[in-house]
């Protein structure tokens, strides 16, 4: 996924869920020059109280190209 310093996107690392907070961190990095590793998760339990198949979980790294 890339994020330019205006807040427009290409690409996507989830299916929708968590796109704007690596957006908001994304916009950070391009500020401050700091790369930051994001995680996120949902247990199995909490997945299908939502409707889902299964839980899981996601790491994404976001750091400043150019």
């Amino acid at each position: 996924m890339a994020v330019t310093r205006s807040g427009h996107m290409a690409g996507s690392v989830s299916g929708g869920c968590i796109e704007g907070a690596v957006i908001e961190a994304a916009l950070e990095a391009i500020a401050s020059g700091s790369p930051q590793l994001l995680e996120y998760g949902v247990t199995d339990e909490d997945a299908r109280a939502l409707g889902l198949a299964c839980g899981g979980r996601i790491s994404v790294f976001v750091e400043k190209l150019a």
